[in-house]
């Protein structure tokens, strides 16, 4: 899953011509993008350096302070030493100067993804819920639970965001993006798919409905 940061119609062309299974949700600038992170957990982001409001550089920078993890390669124009120097130093994976091939830049994603994997621990606890999202295992008093992909971005969501209360709308544009054009009874489906798997009958509900105002994981 990517976030994007860069006005990029031509990677999202290529994805389709080359029948790249990539989910792209996208943003406009680094304060966006912060925002993004705070509740979604991406394989990559792709930054640029010139964005209003707030830049890549700083975007990056307050994303490593706040010991977030998630690989960030930049995608830019400027293309002296001394630019690519300062975007990796500030916590960037790795930087690319326009113009680029497409095949380069799914190469570089593939290789920031591998090493962050390697490195990766991240684990959530919600009672005796236990989530990776590094390898995307779940498990409830040490039993490991199968997922379906839109069923674990959901309960990710949830989890980071544990005892919150979380409107239906947010988590709409958040697990399935601001572009979904579904209707929003689609969050009610997942959330009873999840009850059925993480809640049965011998477990204490960990999933809340708020009535009027959403739904909550909370420890129980």
């Amino acid at each position: 899953m990517v976030l994007s940061c860069i006005s990029f119609p031509q990677f999202l062309l290529y994805t389709q011509k080359s029948k790249r299974d990539f989910t792209i949700d996208s943003c406009y600038n680094g304060d966006e993008a912060l925002e993004y992170l705070r509740f979604i957990s991406y394989d990559v982001v792709f930054m640029d350096i010139m964005k209003p409001v707030m830049d890549g550089i700083s975007a990056v920078k307050t994303l490593r302070q706040n010991n977030n993890l998630t690989p960030v390669i930049f995608l830019s124009a400027k293309g002296e030493t001394s630019d690519r120097v300062n975007g990796l130093n500030v916590g960037a994976n790795d930087y690319l100067v326009k113009l680029f091939s497409f095949d380069e830049l799914i190469a570089r994603i593939k290789s920031v993804i591998r090493t962050a994997n390697s490195a990766c621990s991240e684990i959530y606890t919600v009672s005796d819920l236990e989530l990776d999202c590094c390898s995307h295992i779940v498990k409830r008093a040490g039993q490991e639970i199968n997922l379906a992909k839109k069923e674990y971005q959901l309960l990710e969501f949830l989890v980071r965001n544990t005892n919150r209360i979380i409107s239906r709308d947010t988590i709409l544009s958040q697990v399935w993006g601001y572009n979904y054009e579904g209707g929003d009874n689609v969050v009610d489906v997942y959330i009873n798919y999840l009850r059925k798997k993480i809640d049965i009958k011998k477990y204490k509900p960990l999933i809340h409905t708020v009535r009027g105002l959403g739904y909550t994981i909370k420890n129980s």
